[in-house]
């Protein structure tokens, strides 16, 4: 009894933990927007909500039974009640204390068993001490030494709760401010790594699929009951057979002695007539068996296969909600923040404020714990290397406080954009690159040939820095490196803005979720990769003619800018084996890139768009340049998935010309048209790529309404819609399609991942000629289709 009530008070301590971790945050956020805040209206309502939180930590504190924490909150409790009455006065030392005291109760909280018994009742003891000083009139910092009920019962030093118990506190300011918050920001996401918080909303939601899952489960045991019966039912026609083998055993040596093989024999052999009406009876019999097979098959086949699509809309769908359940506000990382700018920029003698926007867009769970550290560098950074002094702003015309801001903004195909920003120096880019000297990571010729912008990009290189001395907190030249490398890891990419006028932003683009993403097939040779989505910016086929040679370099134009094109199996150091793309007059090439940089890859073939789950390689592999980890297609085929980031790098320093192919001078005859209705760049630009390479001119549209005007100024022998489209979907194109007498007849076919009864009948009755899945999409079916069509 005794173990069990044990394990059950250690379990209600962990709650108790998470609990009083989200109070206490609560409570520090909410006295820095105390302290910050300029309208004393609100300064009421504020009070009002840290006073309820303190309230709720010391009810859960004396659940658990630990007393001094819930004299600690009742010590706080009274501070507030002063503030909110209006008998005691909102000033720095306040604020300060406070913050010392969420900082001790968030450190006895990390403590464990009887260091949080010895830790706690002395250091608590000299905070409640501090505050009914405080109440008295008295300094907040003075620590007075006359004895508390916990004094009582511990008569000895008080030691610090960053202390070991030997050492005394000689003044409050003695406790390192920053230290105090990074441990706090450190110790609340640690707890909260073991732990998501779900809504019950999410939790409904999956809930309800995987009681859905009842219906094809009991679906599966009725196929298996048909397939049983089946496989009876084939028995019982062997059994039948094998008694049939002596009659047609019979007849067979009959016929070989009526066609004269047994001639001379000198017997006449009669025929079985008493064995036929059996004969008879049974391939009657047999008939009617195979066609009762017949159908009872492509039944079990029908059903088969709406099982199979039914499974596997829900198991998207669950597999959607479950990883829904992975994501995490950005608010919970980003609310420790401010009291950590608060401390560091107190430290230095500057004024800052921190303005978050976006706080509630949710991200994966494991990104958001990856970032906590590139976050923080930078806004390290942004205090120690960006905001000036207060003296030195106001001499540049800039108010005394300086202003950071941090903010999140979900973009298309799944990304994440984190900005980092600050109204300071900015990078001085003649430093950098002095830096990027003395370390020899560019010659003096180099360095001059160097753009502002090129300059300022070398900040990301280990070991430059342009702080003129090297503290704890920043100037070793590591931190942007470590940035750039975590980012990159999570698949992102990290871009520096630094304006003329001051001020520095760094912008990160993140994918939404980890495990899976949208990846594009390519293939070289025989080989496969994948490349995902997140960094395609367009497939296209570039003529041999259109290949320029700048700087000797093989460059292809891109949004009229000139990109370097690289052939990725020289990028991979993979051995052609054949040349393939010699009997074709256009190049297939795949443009990757970053907000600042673009490179071009020539493939031999861009097979398709998909899902894919991304597997490590073992730590065995921990790091192969350009392979970010592997996948498993549908066919079973283990293909390599390709880290976008080191490509880049190696295009800069291997881009050169194609492969020597000279272009046919006959090309690609000139064929029928056909118009291209697709929203993602990614599908209407393969579309293109496949219909092109089988000889037809396409002309490409964004949606349904452009691509009825495009019909209207121009002549067309076929239309490939997708259904899901901005203004006008395909239903309604090829309605209006079909309503307009100069169209009317014009062949229109749909491809879509719309893969239900219902939609396929709508298209149909809507008027298309044919409709094709995106998840069974073959290019060879699309083509044939075409073909047929016109």
């Amino acid at each position: 009894m005794d173990k069990q009530n044990g394990e059950f008070l250690k379990r209600l301590l962990a709650t108790f933990r998470l609990e009083a971790g989200e109070h206490l945050q609560a409570m520090s956020t909410g006295l820095i927007e105390l302290e910050n805040s300029p309208a004393k209206i609100r300064h009421a309502e504020i009070v009002e909500t840290v006073f309820r939180e303190a309230h709720s930590l010391k009810g859960a504190a004396r659940a658990v039974n630990l007393k001094e924490i819930e004299s600690v909150c009742q010590a706080m409790e009274s501070v507030f009640a002063a503030l909110k009455d209006n008998q005691l006065a909102a000033s720095p030392p306040l604020f300060d204390l406070m913050q010392e005291a969420i900082a001790d109760l968030t450190a006895l909280l990390s403590a464990e068993g009887a260091a949080m018994a010895v830790a706690g009742k002395s250091a608590i003891a000299t905070l409640i001490q501090r505050f009914d000083d405080l109440l008295r009139g008295r300094h907040a910092n003075t620590v007075i030494s006359h004895p508390t009920a916990i004094q009582a019962t511990t008569p000895q030093p008080m030691p610090s709760l960053q202390q070991t118990p030997g050492t005394l506190v000689q003044d409050a300011k003695a406790e390192a401010p920053v230290a105090d918050a990074m441990h706090t920001l450190s110790t609340t996401l640690s707890s909260a790594s073991g732990t998501v918080r779900v809504s019950t909303q999410k939790l409904d939601a999956v809930m309800r699929q995987v009681e859905e899952l009842l219906v094809p489960r009991l679906a599966s045991v009725q196929r298996a009951t048909d397939l049983r019966e089946l496989a009876v039912s084939f028995a019982t026609w062997k059994k039948q057979r094998v008694r049939m083998r002596p009659v047609l055993r019979q007849i067979e040596r009959y016929v070989e002695r009526g066609s004269g093989r047994n001639v001379g024999s000198g017997v006449a052999q009669e025929p079985p007539i008493k064995e036929l009406p059996k004969l008879l009876e049974y391939l009657e019999s047999e008939h009617l068996f195979m066609k009762t097979i017949e159908a009872r098959l492509l039944s079990l086949s029908k059903f088969a296969a709406h099982d199979r699509r039914t499974l596997a809309n829900m198991g998207d769908t669950l597999l959607h909600d479950v990883k829904e359940m992975q994501l995490l506000p950005f608010s919970s990382l980003l609310e420790i923040f401010p009291r950590f700018i608060r401390e560091l920029a107190r430290e230095q003698g500057k004024q800052v404020e921190l303005v978050i926007r976006g706080g509630e867009i949710e991200i994966d769970r494991r990104t958001l714990e990856e970032m906590k550290d590139p976050i923080m560098h930078l806004l390290r950074n942004c205090v120690d290397h960006g905001i000036e002094q207060p003296v030195m702003r106001r001499s540049m015309g800039k108010p005394d406080c300086g202003n950071i801001t941090v903010a999140i903004v979900q973009r298309d195909g799944g990304k994440i954009e984190i900005l980092v920003a600050d109204d300071g120096a900015g990078i001085n880019a003649a430093n950098v690159k002095a830096s990027a000297q003395k370390l020899g990571l560019i010659s003096a010729e180099k360095a001059k040939n160097l753009n502002e912008q090129e300059a300022q990009a070398l900040v990301f290189q280990s070991g430059i820095s342009t702080s003129q001395i090297i503290t704890d907190i920043s100037g070793r030249g590591l931190g942007l490196a470590i940035v750039r490398e975590k980012v990159e890891r999570l698949g992102g990419v990290i871009a520096l803005e630094a304006p003329r006028n001051g001020g520095t932003s760094f912008v990160i683009t993140l994918p939404l979720m980890l495990a899976t993403f949208r990846g594009v097939l390519v293939r070289i040779d025989e080989h496969c990769f994948v490349i995902p989505a997140f960094n395609v910016e367009r497939v296209t086929r570039v003529a041999w003619q259109d290949i320029r040679t700048v700087e000797s370099r093989a460059t292809i134009s891109y949004d009229k800018q000139a990109v370097s094109l690289v052939s990725l199996s020289d990028i991979l150091e993979l051995s052609r084996q054949s040349s393939a793309a010699s009997t074709s007059a256009q190049v297939t090439v795949v443009v990757l890139g970053t907000s600042r940089q673009r490179v071009a890859y020539q493939v031999d073939e861009v097979l398709g768009e998909q899902e894919v789950l991304v597997k490590a390689l073992g730590p065995q592999l921990t790091r192969v340049r350009n392979i970010a980890g592997a996948s498993v297609l549908g066919t079973g085929q283990v293909v390599a998935v390709l880290n976008v980031s080191d490509l880049l790098k190696s295009a800069v320093n291997r881009a050169a010309a194609p492969s020597p192919v000279i272009a046919e001078t006959h090309g690609v005859e000139k064929g029928q048209s056909i118009l291209v209705a697709e929203d993602s760049i990614t599908s209407r630009a393969l579309l293109k790529s496949i219909l092109e390479s089988a000889g037809y001119r396409v002309t490409t549209a964004v949606d349904g309404m452009d691509a009825y005007t495009t019909l209207k100024t121009g002549k067309f022998d076929l239309v490939v819609s997708d259904v899901e489209m901005p203004r006008m979907d395909g239903f309604d194109l090829t309605v209006k399609i079909r309503a307009d007498k100069q169209l009317s007849k014009l062949p229109v076919i749909l491809v879509t991942a719309l893969e239900s009864r219902e939609h396929r009948e709508r298209g149909i009755d809507a008027g298309a000629n044919a409709y094709i899945v995106k998840s069974s999409f073959d290019q060879s079916n699309l083509l044939e289709i075409v073909q047929r069509l016109i």
